[in-house]
């Protein structure tokens, strides 16, 4: 069987319904009204080059046919009918942003081949921009053509705060980035083009924390909704690649996002305090997070109490990174309700990374979070749930962040509700299988491991499983659990560990089967 994901004026996305990771059990191939498009070989493919309003049958042979139709739009003009050059050298960026400004709603922008050298375009609401094939827009390498965007200022009738610019979880001043909307709705980025950041060829990536102003992003969604984003590259951003923040109805469908493992914070995409999110058939593999889920530092959790809610990710590919799904730290709004499933993990640092610290709010919750059917190879350790987080902050090496004595419960206190992880098979892991490390004063209330296997690599690298504070080295350990109140442990194997398969402390309720 198959579904669709997505269908709008000139591309659409499907998936095909099974249990399978990323892959598909064979290679198949799709058509289009009969006709011979392609073959693949995973469970989400895409079709562009459609025509507005048009009746499709699509078929993926030996899975399944699905009748579906465009939506309507009401023009459609190319980029170089208001003056864009595409020879990677002029700047069109005012071409870009009249098109733009011009076009109606419901209209789309057409990119054909070319290479846009722009600085940083404002979107506005109800337009689809479409980038062919050959299309790539082009990072202006010049730092001072990114404006400064403020943080946070005061309705000048009202006295209310007006959020505009953030980084890491606070409300303050940075570059704009290179694709920009706030305050819009229905906006739809697809194609098979590229959107490249170019920082490797600026000086986004020198000297990184000597930067006053934080780093432009290369997509940013500032109090947005319903958003697509659907067949792109992205790639080569100064720092976040996608960065939606406070929105909500949010789909990024068989994208591809690339950086140099070395890149200084490249996150491929970073939902914050976002509703409703669907990432689905993506690939990913960037210098930092591949996707890291965040809701704000304790100010921001405070102020507006947003966790990042109902997101799921299915059906991906992440490589190389940090974290292949990271939750936090920047979360003190919370994250709940979080589904993860049909995703294969390749050779990043760590495979779920959940972390939080001391400070980050009695509002920084996260709960009901699932992984299943989860596939992991080369990855360093593939759970790790981290209350003990020391980066980014100017008081991790306090003694309120160090300190192993259990401390009071107050209004700076995170919680981790309840985790499953399920039907998962993790291969050549190095450092640990699991390490879960609670707050002796507020424990990671539930865990359940479910159907899990873990194997070692038999060159396994010696590495610390976590980035905290008074850490230590581990090779091929075990699953390592402290301060959780409820674990269960039901048909997980750890083959080849140096040591204990299971290594548990302070733990309130065991469950082993």
């Amino acid at each position: 069987m198959i579904k669709a994901l997505y269908t709008g004026t000139v591309s659409a996305c499907f998936e095909l319904e099974n249990t399978l990771a990323y892959y598909s059990k064979e290679k198949y191939t799709v058509k289009l009204n009969g006709k011979e498009m392609f073959t693949a070989d995973t469970n989400v493919f895409s079709l562009f080059d459609l025509k507005p309003d048009t009746a499709y049958t699509v078929e993926a042979e030996g899975q399944g046919t699905l009748e579906f139709t465009t939506a309507k739009e009401t023009c459609a003009v190319s980029v170089k009918d208001f003056g864009a050059v595409g020879d990677g050298v002029t700047d069109d960026t005012l071409s870009i942003q009249t098109a733009v400004n011009c076009l109606p709603a419901g209209g789309r922008l057409y990119f054909p081949e070319g290479v846009y050298y722009t600085a940083p375009v404002n979107l506005k609401s109800h337009i689809t921009i479409e980038l062919s094939e050959k299309a790539v827009l082009l990072g202006n390498t010049d730092t001072a053509r990114y404006p400064l965007i403020p943080g946070e200022i005061a309705d000048i009738n009202t006295g209310e705060s007006v959020h505009f610019g953030t980084w890491e979880g606070n409300a303050v001043p940075m570059h704009q980035s290179l694709l920009f909307a706030e305050y819009a709705e229905d906006i739809r980025i697809v194609g098979r083009g590229t959107v490249d950041g170019n920082a490797q060829n600026s000086e986004w990536w020198v000297n990184v924390k000597e930067q006053k102003v934080p780093r432009p992003r290369l997509l940013f969604f500032n109090r947005c909704r319903d958003i697509t984003v659907h067949g792109i590259t992205a790639q080569n951003a100064a720092s976040w690649q996608l960065h939606p923040y406070f929105s909500e109805k949010l789909d990024f469908l068989d994208l591809a996002v690339n950086a140099p493992k070395d890149s200084p914070n490249t996150d491929a995409l970073d939902p914050e305090a976002c509703d409703i999110v669907n990432i689905i058939g993506c690939r990913f593999s960037v210098g930092d997070d591949c996707i890291a889920i965040k809701s704000g530092k304790i100010e921001i959790g405070r102020k507006f109490k947003r966790p990042a809610s109902r997101h799921t990710i299915r059906n991906c590919i992440m490589q190389f990174g940090h974290g292949a799904i990271t939750l936090g730290s920047e979360m003190a709004g919370g994250v709940k309700d979080l589904t993860v499933e049909r995703c294969v993990f390749f050779r990043t640092d760590r495979g779920i990374r959940i972390k939080t610290r001391r400070g980050r709010g009695k509002d920084a919750i996260i709960d009901g979070v699932v992984f299943e059917n989860v596939k992991m190879d080369g990855v360093l350790t593939p759970i790790v749930m981290n209350m003990w987080y020391n980066c980014c902050d100017p008081d991790r090496y306090s003694e309120y962040n160090t300190t192993r004595e259990k401390l009071p419960v107050d209004d700076r206190t995170p919680y981790l509700g309840k985790f499953t992880f399920r039907n998962m098979e993790c291969v050549n892991c190095h450092v640990a299988a699991c390490y879960c490390d609670g707050l002796p004063e507020m424990p990671i209330s539930e865990i359940t491991a479910e159907n899990l296997v873990f194997t070692y690599d038999p060159d396994a690298k010696e590495g610390f499983p976590a980035m905290r504070n008074n850490n230590v080295l581990m090779r091929k350990a075990g699953m390592y659990f402290d301060n959780v109140g409820k674990l269960t442990v039901r048909n997980v194997r750890v083959e080849g560990c140096d040591g204990d398969e299971l290594i548990v402390h302070n733990v309130g309720e065991l469950i082993r089967e």
